[in-house]
């Protein structure tokens, strides 16, 4: 059985321990959708000031939910809009301060002020994109994005 801890200390250190109950959680399988679904509700429950944590994954037009925790979503996103969209196209990772001032921004959850989106590849191709959203403005920095980074690498990594 798989038991959370607190997290401790600076937030690169709290990343550290996350990334270790990632690992932990995704060892040994390689079902998408049920690593999406635990690691979704392991970063939705463990860091402070998420609406919304989930997956897309690409269907070869398009990002289609998968997995997540928050409210019902978008259920498709084009590849040219949203953030999604734009972490999915340029193949990096978005880190948005402030959605509104984003353009063609999508508004699946009206609460959501910030968002962090980081693409999913797989041997050179698209799978999908890992998305985080907040209720606050600015929430994300670079210590989120190395850290949300680095989770979603668990992810790609357990496909092989």
């Amino acid at each position: 059985m798989f038991a959370t801890s607190s997290l401790t200390g600076s937030k690169p250190e709290q990343y550290a321990q996350l990334l270790a109950q990632a690992r932990a959680l995704v060892h040994g399988e390689r079902d998408r959708i049920a690593n999406a679904a635990n690691l979704s509700a392991l970063v939705y429950h463990a860091l402070p000031q998420l609406n919304w944590v989930g997956f897309y994954f690409f269907d070869g037009t398009e990002l289609v939910v998968g997995p997540f925790q928050g409210l019902p979503a978008c259920v498709r996103i084009p590849l040219h809009k949203g953030v999604c969209g734009a972490a999915a196209s340029t193949r990096q990772t978005q880190r948005i301060e402030d959605v509104d001032a984003f353009p063609g921004h999508i508004a699946c959850d009206s609460a959501s002020r910030s968002e962090l989106v980081v693409p999913l590849l797989h041997n050179g191709e698209l799978v999908g994109v890992f998305d985080i959203d907040s209720p606050v403005t600015a929430r994300f920095d670079s210590d989120d994005q190395q850290g949300l980074e680095a989770i979603a690498q668990v992810f790609v990594e357990a496909l092989q």
